[in-house]
């Protein structure tokens, strides 16, 4: 997609972050959210197909239970959150039918994609929500996802969400115009990097830092996000939420921000998955010459190969590979033995077939 373009009908999905939907005292702002519902109205309008991925659960529900200030506690954050989350959704709702736009609440947690039966339905249902016309309203299931709260991670969410409907750009939208060299607020030598082909380990270093003190995530959990999405194809743009605009010219990217440009060797949805979603709880190591013949010939991973099995598989699970070299996680993929029986096969001398085949394997 070029700056400035005129578009076709799209695949939008528009991530909100907690500061951009809140006032100085925590509390929701219901005049950023009339204009993030308006902007998203005008798109719907357009023909686009439109998804929001909106955090604040808890910034909605924490003063109705009669909290001064938004909690730090778990169980307090759990309690703000249910009660948060009608009151958030009962406000997108209400904004997007002055339009006559029909809005869904879906609620996920990470087990919902790690999981590759309920991942398939996760994508159905989206894909017949957008069918329908409605504006499918996402957050992270807040009262019982403990370690997403702790860290506050919706950018991954949204990112796997794009990455899943394959959508045509990620908008992160945040409280900064971007990324920068160092943080802008306490530098003022920091550079805006508007464009980024590649996500590189010198970016993460730049981006190490806290977000703002209503929100629980910074540029750090976006360029994650971003890593994901770009991986998948999915391009990604972040920018402020700030202009009663913002939306409207984040599509095209005429509002100052910062792109990230799609890999061009986009993974398929199997791969995606396996890649960022299923649980690897086990793993092996492998030599180095089984190494070269994956990264460098394509090949698939024989079990003469194996060095190291650690944790319990079974046949058909996901597990993660590393080189013995220097013990580096070079890629998962489906085992076709389990562990008992790669194991008895070890004792036996017996290391015979393949482990993981090509097709079910990628590359990290």
């Amino acid at each position: 997609m070029k700056r400035g373009s005129i578009m076709k009908e799209q695949t939008f999905v528009f991530k909100v972050g907690t500061s951009s939907l809140t006032q100085e005292n925590g509390s929701l702002d219901r005049i950023k959210i009339a204009r993030i519902t308006n902007q998203l109205a005008q798109l719907h309008q357009q023909g686009h197909n439109i998804v929001l991925v909106t955090s604040g659960s808890i910034a909605a529900g924490f003063r109705r239970l009669g909290f001064e200030k938004r909690p730090t506690k778990i169980a307090e954050k759990q309690a703000s959150a249910a009660v948060g989350q009608g009151l958030l959704i009962e406000e997108y709702t209400q904004n997007l039918m002055k339009d006559g736009i029909v809005s869904a609440q879906v609620l996920l947690t990470q087990d919902d994609f790690a999981d590759a039966r309920r991942y398939q339905n996760a994508s159905q249902a989206l894909k017949v929500l957008l069918r329908q016309r409605a504006i499918p309203i996402i957050n992270e299931n807040d009262t019982i996802a403990i370690e997403e709260i702790k860290v506050g991670d919706n950018d991954t969410l949204s990112a796997q969400v794009a990455s899943l409907l394959k959508a045509d750009l990620l908008v992160l939208l945040t409280d900064v115009d971007g990324l920068y060299t160092d943080n802008p607020n306490t530098n003022p030598d920091a550079k805006h990097l508007d464009r980024i082909e590649f996500i590189t380990e010198d970016l993460f270093e730049m981006a190490a830092g806290a977000g703002s003190a209503n929100g629980t995530g910074g540029m750090m959990t976006k360029l994650q996000a971003a890593q994901i999405a770009t991986k998948s194809g999915v391009p990604v743009f972040i920018c402020s939420s700030k202009k009663d605009v913002a939306l409207l010219q984040a599509v095209q990217q005429v509002n100052r921000g910062t792109l990230f440009l799609a890999d061009t060797h986009a993974m398929n949805q199997k791969k995606q998955w396996m890649a960022f979603y299923a649980r690897t709880d086990s793993l092996v190591e492998i030599d180095t010459g089984a190494e070269k013949a994956m990264l460098e010939q394509g090949r698939s991973l024989l079990a003469a190969g194996i060095r190291l099995i650690e944790g319990e598989f079974d046949a058909g699970s996901i597990v993660a590979v590393y080189s013995q070299k220097d013990h580096r996680l070079i890629g998962k993929g489906r085992a076709k033995i389990s562990s008992a029986d790669l194991q008895a096969m070890c004792l036996a001398g017996q290391l015979e077939g393949i482990f993981i085949h090509r097709n079910d394997w990628v590359t990290l």
